[in-house]
């Protein structure tokens, strides 16, 4: 693909992570809970990793005309973040028909759509760099669908339970 077009869709990525951030910081802002503020700061500082990876991977393909791959290792793992904020205490505080579960929501569509950009343009390049940055970006994204898919699991289970809509 020529130069002009890797950096558009570089762009276009920078952009989505710059509107989930935004998204995350002001949902913490207007919650009232605290553990729900950190879940969605911790989300809004993983974007920003994401953009400042994205921008150094900009500079350098603009002045080497390729990706360093060497770089997906330095940029830490989301792995932890699920352990660290979903907890029993803030599945309850939440309330599923509330502002933060149609965050949520929004977030779980956000990070889909992520997910497709990025799977599709691996999918799309010859290029075994290109190919291997946007894989490892799309399984990044995956990691942050699958903790947001979770949490709206227990907040729907929560709100079944507290109706009575099980049918048993």
């Amino acid at each position: 693909m020529e130069k002009e077009g890797i950096t558009d869709i570089l762009k276009q990525a920078i952009l989505m992570e710059h509107r989930g951030k935004a998204l995350y910081e002001q949902v913490a802002a207007q919650t009232e809970n605290e553990d729900v503020r950190k879940i969605f700061n911790v989300m809004a500082e993983e974007e920003q990793t994401h953009i400042d990876f994205l921008q150094k991977q900009m500079k350098h393909y603009s002045k080497e005309g390729r990706f360093d791959v060497n770089e997906l290792e330095k940029v830490p793992g989301h792995e932890a973040i699920a352990n660290t904020i979903l907890t029993d205490k803030m599945v309850q505080d939440i309330s599923g028909s509330g502002f933060e579960a149609a965050a949520i929501s929004a977030a779980i569509d956000m990070e889909n759509k992520s997910v497709e950009a990025y799977s599709k343009r691996a999918k799309e390049t010859d290029d075994p760099n290109e190919k291997e940055l946007f894989e490892w970006l799309a399984n990044w994204e995956k990691g942050h669908h699958k903790l947001l898919i979770e949490l709206n699991e227990q907040l729907t289970e929560k709100i079944w339970y507290d109706h009575n809509f099980w049918p048993f």
